[in-house]
């Protein structure tokens, strides 16, 4: 087999030197018919040649596309992000401008808190605020928002207070209808079967030259000396006479949000120069229309 090979190339290297040592004339021939059979093969190799650089290109080209996408993405993100934020601390500021225009208006003194918790088996009942005997917060003492009024105080330590909220069925207000001046009883009814705050306002006078109607504002009338008066409760809604006929009663949409409390006020009594005479709060100015 080696001495095969061998011999296929030295008859090899001699038909080189025949060619090699031809005529010109015939030895041109020749050349002309290799340069001729091997142009297709030449082309094909500068072709493939061709397309790898341009392949190579291609993939570099793509590389750095993936590479300024991936760039783009993070800063779109980053950009996101950063949005949310300004949109939070622009609705905190908002909330914040109407607790202090609420806070301006009203002739009593208010204490700011903020809501520290709530107990997750009594959400619609108590919660717990980050003012107490220290700072002036006092048992009985009203809580409300710039919305309408959320409950009483009903335990206080230095530093802390409970406030049992509206919705609870312990707790009971004396109210007024402000169209028609009927008085009756607002006594909280825990939630609604769609998971949303009750109260209930029973024993209304019954008066039929100004009867009650659906969508009545009712606030607290100031009797009991607990919550003072004026403060908004809610709106009327489902009225109806009570079975004997003397009373009517209806169910209490309440005006503040007490199921997403952030910030509240104790209502800690009349502002330096305010008279008992200005000291209710209009209900237009506590949130009502």
């Amino acid at each position: 087999m080696r001495d095969r090979t061998l011999l296929v190339l030295i008859l090899a290297g001699l038909i080189l030197l025949v060619i090699l040592n031809l005529p010109e004339p015939v030895s041109g021939r020749v050349k002309v018919f290799v340069r001729d059979a091997v142009a297709p093969l030449q082309a094909l190799v500068a072709d493939a040649s061709q397309q790898g650089r341009e392949s190579v290109k291609l993939a570099r080209g793509v590389s750095q596309l993936m590479s300024e996408n991936q760039r783009q993405a993070g800063e779109i993100a980053r950009l996101r992000l950063r949005l949310n934020e300004l949109e939070t601390l622009e609705d905190e500021t908002l909330k914040l401008r109407h607790l202090l225009e609420f806070r301006n208006r009203t002739p009593r003194r208010l204490l700011a808190c903020d809501v520290l918790g709530r107990d997750a088996s009594g959400w619609w009942q108590t919660l717990r605020l980050d003012k107490g005997l220290a700072d002036g917060a006092q048992t009985d003492m009203a809580v409300t928002t710039p919305e309408g009024l959320i409950g009483r105080i009903i335990s206080a330590t230095t530093h802390t207070c409970d406030v049992l909220l509206i919705s609870d069925p312990k707790c009971k207000i004396s109210a007024l209808v402000t169209r028609s001046q009927a008085f009756g009883l607002v006594t909280g009814h825990g939630v609604t079967a769609q998971g949303l705050p009750a109260c209930r306002m029973e024993f209304i006078n019954v008066d039929r030259r100004h009867p009650v109607q659906n969508g009545d504002e009712v606030v607290t009338s100031g009797l009991g000396g607990v919550f003072p008066k004026n403060l908004l409760i809610g709106r009327l809604e489902n009225v109806r006479t009570n079975e004997s006929g003397l009373y009517a009663e209806a169910d209490v949409v309440i005006a503040a949000d007490i199921g997403a409390l952030d910030y509240v006020f104790v209502v800690a009594g009349l502002s330096p120069g305010a008279s008992s005479a200005t000291a209710a709060i209009p209900a237009a100015e506590a949130g009502g229309p």
